[in-house]
């Protein structure tokens, strides 16, 4: 049974505000706790990231294929396992969701709301991170979804939790997620001038990742639930 779209809406918005406002708020307070200590303030940033990505693609998941990613959307709706009509309200909600959760980790530690980020982030490495980390985060949802369904959520946080650290961008992979964290001038900002090339680099790599994912598992299609 496909959920009405209103309540899957609801729930990608809610889904992605809760994953941003993990992102900012542990970044957040990672950086307070770790006295200095970059390499200690990511791990805090990371763990609680992978870790919400679990639960929150469990609660999900059934409701509207837990996405919480423009480029997962787009992904899936080239595969044809979302409708091109829907693609446009699953990316607002994303976005929307985004930046209520980016304002609620700011509430949270009575922050100012409203920021913009001084964070650069760019450069040829970066931008090449972004369309890697990007490639994993789709094959990873592919492979699952071919072969091991009930593993999808699991993998998923396993690999963004890996990708922190083996990418140079940290791996935002998730254009929702660039955009909203452009609202943050805190540990897990970025800086607005590098938004469209993060994101352009985040599509190269999700359609790369649809290319590769029919050459690996042909004929796999399935909704991502």
């Amino acid at each position: 049974m496909v959920e009405p779209l209103s309540r899957r809406l609801f729930a990608e918005a809610l889904g992605t505000a809760f994953l941003l406002a993990t992102v900012i708020g542990s970044g957040i307070m990672g950086e307070k706790l770790a006295g200095g200590n970059v390499a200690l303030a990511l791990l805090g940033n990371t763990l609680p990231t992978g870790a919400i990505l679990v639960v929150v693609i469990l609660i999900f998941g059934p409701l509207s294929g837990a996405h919480f990613n423009p480029a997962v959307s787009l992904a899936f709706a080239l595969r044809g396992e979302l409708s091109w009509s829907e693609l446009t309200p699953y990316i607002a909600a994303q976005i929307i969701g985004g930046i209520l959760g980016v304002f609620a980790a700011h509430a949270m530690f009575e922050l100012p709301i409203l920021q913009i980020s001084m964070h650069a982030r760019s450069g040829p490495g970066q931008l090449f991170a972004e369309s890697v980390a990007s490639f994993g985060l789709l094959l990873t949802i592919f492979g699952c979804v071919a072969r091991a369904p009930q593993a999808v959520a699991y993998a998923v946080g396993l690999y963004i939790t890996a990708a922190y650290w083996f990418t140079a961008s940290t791996s935002f992979a998730n254009p929702a997620v660039t955009v909203a964290r452009a609202l943050s001038d805190t540990f897990a900002g970025i800086a607005p001038s590098g938004v469209p090339g993060f994101i352009a680099a985040q599509l190269m790599g999700t359609l790369a990742a649809v290319a590769a994912a029919r050459k690996l598992w042909p004929g796999k299609a399935r909704k991502f639930a």
